[in-house]
Order: structure tokens, then sequence, then C-alpha cells
């Protein structure tokens, strides 16, 4: 009957581990209900003792069990949260859309994350990202004209990476503006905006990769393939 009382009670925590405390007194000791815990913990070593020491533990275990169960709930709850938000499931198809799948998606958050949204932004791997670009594409023609003078090569790679007609281009047809994160305030279709977020992409590549080359040729995956489709957020 004792059992069946706690366990039906509806009361909150404190109440529910007051009532332990009682019923534990009085299973242990109930001559004497103040009797202090060393004393409990030595009579339980008590062969004797074995039967009531069984139902204390048992009490003490179904009265727990309904608090971690809501942990346990909350936190799955929680992470299930971030998984299926519109930002993560957004950054899921991007990666779709490049061809690449970040080991660290911290990277690719950041790099879609513009300096009026949060301190933590993508501006240091947007440089990164444009020096991936443009070494790439230095290299490429290189390899296809040695004898380039260095004007034309320097005018057709600051062609490639203009931040309107190329970079910002680029961005749009992945739909960069309806992924990267700004303030209210803040219009994610400036080309600057757009630019800066698609650069980005390449600087967190070359970080998750440790390799600025590898970066560059999913650039010209992106660039010179028919990468399209907005991400619906």
């Amino acid at each position: 009957m004792m059992l069946l009382w706690l366990f039906s009670s509806r009361r909150g925590r404190r109440s529910q581990a007051i009532t332990v405390d009682m019923v534990m007194s009085m299973i242990l000791n109930p001559q004497e209900s103040h009797s202090n815990s060393r004393t409990k913990g030595k009579d339980c070593r008590k062969v004797k003792m074995a039967p009531r020491c069984f139902a204390l533990f048992t009490i003490f275990v179904f009265a727990i069990i309904p608090h971690i169960q809501g942990i346990a709930t909350n936190d799955q709850r929680a992470q299930i949260s971030v998984r299926s938000s519109p930002f993560e499931t957004a950054l899921a198809v991007l990666q779709e859309q490049i061809g690449y799948k970040f080991r660290k998606p911290g990277l690719l958050r950041r790099s879609m994350t513009h300096a009026s949204f949060s301190e933590e932004n993508n501006r240091a791997l947007s440089i990164l990202g444009a020096n991936v670009i443009e070494t790439s594409a230095s290299l490429r023609l290189l390899e296809k004209d040695l004898e380039i003078s260095a004007k034309e090569l320097n005018r057709r790679v600051s062609e490639l990476s203009k931040v309107e007609s190329s970079c910002a281009a680029d961005g749009l047809r992945l739909g960069l503006h309806k992924v990267v994160r700004v303030s209210p305030k803040t219009n994610s279709t400036t080309p600057l905006v757009v630019c800066g977020a698609f650069r980005a992409i390449f600087g967190a590549i070359a970080i998750d990769l440790g390799k600025s080359d590898d970066a560059g040729s999913y650039f010209w995956g992106v660039h010179g393939g028919q990468v399209g489709g907005a991400l619906a957020m």
C-alpha cells in the first residue's frame, strides 16, 4: 500500500523526495525515525536487513526513473529540432549542389553567416575563398598557356573574380541569397553579400580538406557546371 501511494502521487520533485525519505526511515528503523544515514548504512550490511535494503533500492530506482526519462526526452527533442531546422535543411541541399559533404559542418554554417548576423561570420573564409579561386584560375591559365603575359593573366583572373559579373552570379544560381543568414536590415540579395558567401564556401572547403587545390576543383565544378536551382528555405 505504501508503494502504491508513493507512485500515484502527482506532487513535485521535492514532495516526492520527502516521501521517499519518510518511507526509508519507516522501513529501516520504525522506532527511531530520525537515525542518521551512517547507522542505516551499517544496518543494511547485515543479512537480516537484506529484504529491507532491496525494498529501499527498488523505491529509489522507481522514484528517479521519471526524472531521467524527462531529461532524455528533452535532449532528443532538441537534437531533432536542430537537425530539422530550415537552415540545416538548406545546408544539406547546398552540399548536394556543390558536390561536397563537409566533415566539419560548422565550417559551412559559418560560411553562410554574414557579418551583420553574428560576430562569428564568413569574412575570413571569404578572403581565403577568393585566394583559392584566383590561385586555381591562375594555375589553369598558365597550364594552358605558359607564355601568357602578366597583364593578360591578371586581367582574366580579375574578370573571373569580379563581384557582380561572376562571383555573385554563381552565388545567385546556387540560391545562396536564400540560405545566408543576415540581420533583418540587410538585403541578402546584394552582390557583396552573395559573393562573400559564395567565396566563403571554398574557403571552408579548403580548411575542411586542408588542401586549397582540391577546394579549387570544387569551384570549377560549380562555376563551369550546370549547377542551379534555388535552395528553398
